[in-house]
């Protein structure tokens, strides 16, 4: 995939848990609310309609404040590819204040591991920069950390 340095972020990790755990840890709304969020955040509501054009809402609780966060998924390859955004919520209905279109790549990586790729595309040169000032790779890795503890929990 090409990324553009001035508009995208980039998170790519091996995970030591099978592809189609992670998977399901994404497009499950129980299972969302494990790892979403960089702890000690939480997120309080996960709303998943798993179609192009689908919902991906959820809230989080952050330093006891409530955050919406209301999107679709563009394009769903199963066990394979996420793609959403906040641009717009359900029904095609453009969103005010767009943030950011995510893009997770879940690849095979040999012994029940997993190539966990995630993207964040931005409007703006100015977008990325404060995602990355308000710490992208930091929350980001922190996240995949919590996901593959969490969907280890899952396979014992």
């Amino acid at each position: 995939m090409d990324l553009v340095p001035e508009t995208d972020l980039k998170l790519e990790r091996t995970l030591e848990v099978p592809r189609a755990l992670l998977w399901d840890c994404w497009t499950t709304p129980d299972h969302v609310r494990q790892f979403f969020v960089p702890k000690p955040h939480r997120v309080t509501g996960c709303e998943i309609d798993l179609r192009t054009g689908g919902r991906f809402n959820t809230v989080f609780e952050v330093d006891g404040n409530e955050m919406r966060n209301e999107g679709v998924f563009l394009e769903v390859v199963p066990k394979e590819k996420l793609v959403f955004t906040d641009a717009y919520t359900e029904g095609w209905k453009p969103a005010e204040n767009p943030f950011m279109t995510a893009i997770l790549l879940l690849e095979d990586a040999g012994a029940g591991r997993t190539r966990y790729t995630a993207i964040a595309r931005h409007r703006t040169a100015e977008a990325r920069q404060s995602h990355e000032d308000m710490g992208f790779f930091t929350g980001w890795d922190i996240v995949a950390d919590q996901l593959q503890d969490y969907a280890r929990s899952l396979m014992r």
